[in-house]
């Protein structure tokens, strides 16, 4: 299964930035529907496009293995 880390990636930037960053606010720098990324963020083995992977990797400044990691089942 893959887990997405976008709650930690959230985490990460607002504390960085000193602020909270919301999920809207991903969504609207990105152009990824805010359903997506709840479903993104809140539902295990959910399944993505590798377009809003490579718009995530950019938003954040991470690697593709920092947004998402295999978890053996």
């Amino acid at each position: 299964m893959i887990r997405f880390r976008l709650k930690e990636l959230l985490a990460d930037k607002g504390f960085r930035e000193r602020r909270v960053i919301t999920i809207t606010e991903v969504a609207n720098a990105t152009g990824i529907n805010r359903m997506t990324l709840s479903k993104i963020a809140n539902h295990a083995g959910y399944s993505t496009v590798t377009d809003n992977l490579d718009k995530l990797c950019s938003y954040f400044g991470c690697s593709l293995g920092q947004l998402a990691e295999h978890i053996a089942d």
